[in-house]
């Protein structure tokens, strides 16, 4: 009766349109008033504690506001740069060299939407110019984009670590192979397709370019070396790591690259001045770059939008766990579990019920809320089949990048459909014949385990684990 009311109150919720949070808080209080004794203020109070237990999901706010410095500041267009410098003389270089980009950005932004805005808005432009017929521009991007929950430093990834209590530092680790073969897979299909096709490819610019392009973009790529280097390396926690790299992407923007801030401009060097002066002459304008981005407009404005998607994100995880914490107090999971465990149901027929729910999930609602829904029922249950927690946790995420490109609900459609000036139902057609890869990559992310394993593996090895 009470898992009854629980899911009930929960798809009416959202059939009547309310905002998925508000659904799983709603349906969460309204089971615990009927079918328990406990008062309002012990559920504001399991609300707080549901939050404040999990330490990992402390980095979720510094990785989306260093995503939101970056995304901001020029770092997309240097990386857009560099990526077309390195593959873009090759046939169907540039839609290529989208796709680089992408996994690029994927790795400092951990946001699969924010990957999407920040390359497709400059690239697909580019794309079109060159001869590219707009709807595979769209459709390439809108699927590379999804690359951001995908490859690590993921949010998406961090809060799968914090509802299944695993290493949010594994969990990265075990993200790069995958990260990098789906990337891999969707540059070979451009290939064959650009074979085909004749689409265009650029001419090499040689190797100085190249350097001076991919020195340009270092400042943004050294955010992952520091990031996974100090995870990696035992010198950081994933959270201490986050806050690491909060500041990193201020210093970058700001003062580095000079894209916002109070030093937006201006140049490094000025007319006659020698290398060793100009260095120290940068060095001493950081304290006042400090005090002055207080009251900077732009640096604000950054700072805000940051922290209002980290709010939004941050109430639906502390309503998803209440709805969680109902669940495993009423011991639906088990009860699950030892249902589906009776009936015989072996370890690759179970993972094909995984990637069913999941994918008609995906079609409704945000991936964090399912992971923090779906995760506390199919944890327990695959844990007594044998499944790493690793190897499901990344084919969740998987499945949630499928997610982002299904209606009605797929973010990165929106976003695509939002900077190319076409209608939703024109994104669709263009991302599905690329959907078929992404297909194909679940099936052999679920079963040949050692894609995701083998870098955890070889990690806790070297260790001595």
């Amino acid at each position: 009766m009470t898992t009854l009311l629980l899911f009930s109150l929960l798809f009416i919720c959202m059939f009547m349109g309310m905002p998925i949070a508000i659904a799983l808080g709603l349906s969460s209080i309204a089971t615990i008033l009927v079918f328990s004794n406990d008062s309002l203020a012990s559920i504001a109070l399991k609300m707080f504690e549901a939050t404040s237990e999990h330490y990992t999901l402390l980095a979720i706010p510094f990785f989306i506001l260093s995503s939101a410095f970056l995304s901001t500041g020029g770092v997309a267009k240097r990386l857009i740069n560099f990526a077309i410098d390195s593959v873009g003389h090759i046939r169907g270089g540039l839609a290529m060299a989208s796709v680089l980009a992408c996994m690029l950005f994927a790795a400092i932004s951990g946001s699969s939407p924010a990957t999407v805005a920040a390359i497709g808005s400059i690239v697909i432009v580019g794309m079109v110019k060159a001869g590219y017929p707009k709807a595979f521009a769209a459709g390439v991007i809108a699927n590379a984009g999804t690359l951001g929950i995908l490859i690590p430093p993921s949010i998406v990834m961090l809060v799968y670590a914090a509802a299944t209590e695993v290493s949010a530092s594994r969990m990265f680790m075990a993200g790069v192979i995958p990260g990098l073969m789906m990337g891999g897979i969707l540059m070979i299909a451009i290939y064959i397709v650009a074979r085909i096709k004749g689409l265009p490819s650029q001419p090499f610019p040689g190797f100085k370019p190249l350097l001076i392009s991919g020195s340009k973009a270092m400042g943004g790529l050294m955010l992952v070396f520091i990031v996974l280097g100090s995870i990696y390396g035992g010198v950081a926690s994933p959270t201490e790591a986050a806050s690491v790299a909060a500041v990193y992407a201020w210093l970058v923007s700001v003062w580095g690259y000079r894209d916002i801030g109070p030093l937006k401009g201006a140049a490094w060097r000025k007319d006659g001045e020698s290398a060793p002066v100009s260095v120290i002459r940068n060095l001493l304008l950081l304290p006042m770059v400090m005090l002055k981005s207080v009251n900077n407009d732009e640096v604000r404005h950054v700072v805000k939008d940051a922290a209002k998607v980290s709010i939004m994100l941050l109430f639906i995880i502390a309503n998803a766990m209440l709805f969680a914490h109902v669940l495993t107090s009423e011991r639906i999971p088990h009860a699950i579990a030892e249902t589906i465990i009776q009936w015989g149901l072996p370890a690759w027929g179970f993972l094909i019920v995984v990637n069913i729910l999941l994918l008609i999930a995906g079609n409704f609602m945000e991936p964090s809320a399912i992971l923090l829904i779906m995760a506390p029922i199919l944890f327990p249950i695959a844990t007594q089949l044998g499944i790493d927690p690793i190897h499901l946790g990344i084919i969740m995420v998987v499945n949630m990048e499928i997610g982002m490109l299904t209606p009605p609900v797929g973010l990165n459609l929106f976003v695509t459909a939002g900077i190319t000036g076409e209608s939703l139902g024109w994104a669709i057609k263009a991302a599905l014949p690329w959907l078929s890869l992404l297909l194909f990559f679940l099936i052999l992310i679920t079963y040949v385990p050692q894609i995701s394993l083998f870098l955890p593996e070889l990690f806790d090895e070297i260790n001595g684990y």
